[in-house]
């Protein structure tokens, strides 16, 4: 990644769950700035898109900055959001820790909440599986904010 070449565009989409429209603002590759094309390069927070994603963006005079149109193409990458519920029960490096040592890709928000990038050479399954049980447990929640195709086979 050449950070030359890096930029911030602005994704605007209804949160589930927030139950509104909200705007997050991720760190984008420009691939062919004359085509509008850019490579998400950071894991989103909120945003339903995932890490590698090639987008379509361009300059809104409202918003003062390129802004997301469309997804050109997914990178099969999932993106799981994660937020700690039982604080006695385990702690947010813990559980960070446990799920990278299945291979996960992780960015921590805050002690509380962080997001899984799971990339498409890695079986979900296993992760999964760990998410459902400290779910199960009331230790978490956790949401599958953008899943590919194959991570959602890989849990049916």
């Amino acid at each position: 990644m050449n950070e030359d070449k890096l930029i911030k565009v602005l994704f605007a989409f209804h949160s589930d769950a927030l139950e509104e429209w909200t705007i997050e603002t991720l760190w984008c590759e420009t691939v062919d700035q004359e085509k509008g094309h850019y490579k998400i390069e950071n894991i989103p927070f909120y945003a339903p898109f995932a890490y590698n994603d090639l987008v379509f963006a361009e300059y809104d005079e409202n918003e003062g900055m390129l802004t997301y149109r469309e997804t050109v193409a997914f990178s099969g990458h999932s993106t799981i959001q994660v937020v700690l519920m039982d604080k006695e029960a385990s702690s947010t490096n813990e559980i960070i820790t446990m799920l990278e040592a299945l291979g996960a890709e992780i960015e921590k928000f805050s002690d509380g909440y962080f997001v899984i990038d799971i990339s498409p050479n890695l079986n979900y399954k296993p992760i999964n599986d760990k998410l459902k049980n400290l779910a199960e447990k009331e230790i978490i929640d956790y949401a599958e904010s953008c899943l590919d195709d194959q991570h959602q086979f890989q849990i049916t």
